[in-house]
């Protein structure tokens, strides 16, 4: 009996070895699996070596821009910039008495030579300083709420604008009846004020050319004019006003004025084209992840506490 079904198994066997025998083509499609497979599998691969490739690229961009990128010193960033203008720049007082540089325009300079690799050195000055000095090259850059002006364009070169603002007319509250339009600024009688080298200046002459125009270096000087009635009213950047106004509630910001390059953009040594895109970089990151309106934000609220704008000695 075993014998017997030892046979028929042998025979059996038999038939299926010769029926795996006759389906040729399935080796054929059992080996193609793998082979599929194995290309999904690479595809993964060949993204992450391209992406490698790419950024390894874009690190050899930098290190090539870095490399052409030059300083008036080695390694160091140095800016120009007056601090008089509350809350681009100015001087936040701390409880222990002691003045901090600070605004959205230091912080702007903070990012800016962190973008670069750079330390940075911000020197304090009048603001017809800060274009005198970027225009000898003494400096790297001037950021100081410049406006894009023809004029100056010959002395610098200009980043992308980083700060959209306006322009205004301010005085007395209790004159603010007398100026219902920039008309009522244009008499003889008048004195108004704007700050030396600035905008404002250029606006105080064609909006007011019959009024005595009264140029001072420090914007503190001008609303202290304003405010004691030596002065009837003041051209000045607007956030800068409203600021002020903050601060000292017998000031009012009266008149909008119109201005057809409202914004500020940061003054590069005129020439320094790697520099420049450096800048416009930085610039460009900061607008992307909305800390430009954390900087604008955290200034406006350090200004309206105690703060101190001009210079201050060593």
């Amino acid at each position: 009996m075993r014998k017997m079904m030892s046979a028929a198994l042998a025979a059996m066997m038999m038939v299926s070895l010769a029926a795996c025998g006759s389906s040729a083509p399935a080796p054929a499609e059992t080996t193609a699996a793998p082979a599929t497979e194995a290309a999904t599998t690479a595809a993964p691969e060949t993204e992450a070596a391209t992406e490698a490739a790419t950024e390894a690229e874009t690190e050899a961009e930098t290190e090539a821009a870095a490399a052409e990128l030059t300083t008036v010193e080695d390694g160091k960033l140095t800016v120009a910039m007056s601090p008089d203008f509350a809350p681009y720049e100015f001087y936040a007082i701390g409880e222990d008495g002691t003045p901090t540089l600070a605004g959205f325009d230091v912080s702007l300079a903070e990012h800016i030579a962190d973008h670069l690799g750079l330390e940075l050195e911000i020197i304090p000055m009048d603001f017809d300083g800060t274009i005198m000095e970027l225009s000898q090259h003494n400096v790297d850059l001037g950021i100081s709420g410049y406006s894009p002006s023809p004029d100056r364009a010959d002395v610098m070169d200009f980043s992308d604008i980083y700060y959209t603002g306006g322009q205004s007319f301010v005085c007395l509250q209790a004159n603010k009846d007398k100026f219902t339009s920039l008309e009522d600024t244009n008499k003889a009688d008048l004195t108004v004020g704007a700050q030396v080298g600035s905008i404002q200046a250029d606006l105080a002459k064609e909006n007011s050319p019959e009024a005595d125009l009264i140029q001072m270096a420090k914007v503190t000087d001008l609303i202290a004019e304003v405010l004691n009635g030596k002065m009837d009213g003041a051209y000045i950047e607007t956030l800068v006003a409203e600021s002020y106004a903050r601060n000292y509630p017998d000031l009012c910001v009266v008149l909008p004025v119109p201005y057809d390059q409202e914004g500020s953009v940061v003054g590069v040594n005129k020439g320094n084209e790697a520099l420049l895109a450096g800048v416009n970089e930085a610039i460009q990151e900061c607008l992307a992840n909305g800390q430009m309106e954390d900087w604008v934000a955290k200034a406006n609220e350090l200004a309206s506490g105690e703060i101190f704008e001009g210079m201050i000695e060593e």
